[in-house]
């Protein structure tokens, strides 16, 4: 990888905003979603189910989310230039059928380290006005 494929860390400022997102999640991604990966928890396509287990109804992969926000960060940082990703859940992602669950990411810069020139890039990932990940955080080589 070339030093071009990395943010060039002048020019970074706390609290700047580098990528923002909406993404829509169905039914049908929460399908491709579980083939993909594996991830066959009926939490995830059953409505029965998942309200038995005191959800509000089908429920987007964690992963998934966690997933989106990582990659929001990566294509603006470059491949090869997140080097750390966090994060913890805060609530779930009801996904309604029909209908979609419409997801907004927004990455900002949190943290900058003059010796390392890394970007530590805060991730906020809401759904409905409220947070779904909490300490979402990327580290990113810069140069």
């Amino acid at each position: 990888m070339s030093d071009q494929d990395a943010p060039s860390y002048e020019g970074l400022e706390k609290g700047q905003i580098v990528a923002t997102r909406e993404v829509a999640f169905t039914r049908d991604t929460l399908v491709r979603y579980a083939g993909a990966s594996g991830d066959f928890n009926p939490i995830h396509y059953n409505d029965v189910f998942a309200e038995s287990v005191g959800l509000p109804g089908v429920i987007a992969h964690g992963m998934l989310t966690m997933g989106t926000a990582a990659s929001v960060v990566e294509e603006w940082a470059g491949p090869g230039n997140v080097v750390d990703l966090q994060c913890r859940f805060a609530r779930p992602i009801p996904v309604p059928n029909p209908g979609e669950a419409v997801v907004s990411f927004s990455a900002a810069v949190g943290n900058l380290d003059d010796e390392t020139r890394t970007a530590r890039i805060d991730v906020t990932v809401e759904f409905e006005g409220q947070k779904v990940l909490m300490k979402a955080q990327a580290l990113v080589n810069c140069v």
